[in-house]
């Protein structure tokens, strides 16, 4: 029986040598060691728990601590994650977002769930939910003054290029229009404090306004983040007649290169140091009093360093006031900005971030962002 046991364990090893199977079918992370006995493939631990949610369609197992029976070796060979992914990845729409085993569990749980639960991808009716270019509905929005979350009705519409809410359900007239040009979204359930919160963004007089949402389903949660996204990636496809989607793909929704604190203080760098919360959002540098506030305390636009911007790891002589000690020096042709982190790990992360966006050449476009900063009140 152990010969058994030990011949099948030696043929799911070499099933893992198969193209395809050496990374988890669902998030790409490396070396898999669990797989699904009843899809027939192969993924990694943090997928394998996601899977334990539709255990009524998939059945996970250790490829190394559980025992394997010749008709699930059989199974596993005749399916694997590249024949898997031609069935259940079929019709992935080009804008639906594909998570990374560095992404939220919300995103990868969904995903799953649309692959192989609901089938979202073999039958394009399914998709109508992000793909119909008009959605509405109620979430949870905080408060911009309270930090309450009360529901609001949202509307979403790609023909008028608009993402809308209404502070009451009967309203004629919408609170806030948001201009799907300037929109983004990205899933922060830390930042927010539930599982299912959505940051979106948009630009108003040319000033970052955060809006923070959620709801309890999660399919209907990711459902309004690939729908901004649908309607983001038509709405580049008409500005840039002439661009590969290839290039679009990047640009319709972002993460943040890097948030958390910092302590700041003001152009006369005589003031005292505070603490404050920052964003850096490709060459937007944003800083909060709070990590959930509506609008920035300031923005500071960073260039490249072909346009003199340039960082340096501490601070100028005769600097005082800061409670933390790892300084950051950012010169930008106007004038010296001066940071400090609490731990010289933050210090070398904030360095890292800030040395990609000003190493990194300007696009035409972002000169546009720029000088929108030079004549901002």
């Amino acid at each position: 029986m152990s010969s058994d046991q030990d011949k099948n364990r030696q043929r799911m090893k070499q099933l893992m040598e198969k193209p395809g199977n050496g990374n988890c079918a669902d998030c790409g992370a490396a070396g898999p060691e669990w797989a699904s006995y009843t899809l027939g493939v192969f993924m990694c631990q943090s997928c394998s728990g996601l899977h334990r949610n539709i255990a009524q369609i998939s059945k996970v197992k250790s490829l190394l601590l559980d025992p394997w029976s010749k008709s699930e070796v059989e199974l596993m060979d005749s399916v694997g994650n590249n024949a898997a992914k031609a069935k259940y990845e079929q019709m992935v729409p080009v804008f639906y977002y594909q998570p990374t085993h560095k992404d939220c569990i919300l995103l990868r749980d969904q995903w799953i769930r649309a692959k192989y639960e609901r089938k979202e991808f073999m039958c394009v009716e399914k998709q109508e939910p992000y793909s119909a270019g008009y959605r509405e509905g109620f979430l949870w929005k905080r408060g911009r003054d309270n930090g309450q979350y009360l529901s609001r009705k949202f509307i979403l519409s790609e023909r008028e290029g608009v993402l809308k809410y209404f502070n009451k359900h009967d309203a004629r007239e919408p609170k806030a229009i948001m201009k799907i040009n300037t929109v983004n979204a990205t899933f922060q359930p830390t930042k927010i404090g539930t599982p299912h919160g959505l940051q979106i963004t948009y630009l108003k007089d040319n000033s970052t306004r955060n809006v923070f949402v959620y709801h309890e389903d999660g399919k209907e949660m990711v459902d309004w983040f690939n729908g901004i996204r649908a309607a983001r990636f038509h709405y580049l496809q008409v500005a840039f007649p002439g661009a590969l989607t290839s290039d679009l793909l990047p640009n319709l929704t972002r993460n943040y290169t890097k948030e958390g604190y910092m302590e700041k203080t003001g152009p006369k760098h005589t003031e005292g140091f505070k603490k404050r919360w920052f964003t850096m959002d490709d060459r937007r540098l944003m800083y909060f009093k709070d990590p959930l506030d509506a609008y920035a305390r300031g923005e500071v636009f960073i260039g490249c360093k072909d346009n003199s911007y340039s960082v340096h790891p501490g601070l100028p002589l005769n600097i005082q006031g800061s409670h933390w000690q790892f300084g950051i020096t950012i010169v930008t042709p106007d004038r010296k900005f001066l940071f400090t982190c609490e731990t010289k790990e933050d210090q070398k992360d904030w360095i890292t971030a800030f040395q990609t966006v000003i190493k990194r050449p300007m696009r035409p476009q972002e000169y546009a962002v720029k000088a929108y900063f030079k004549h901002k009140p």
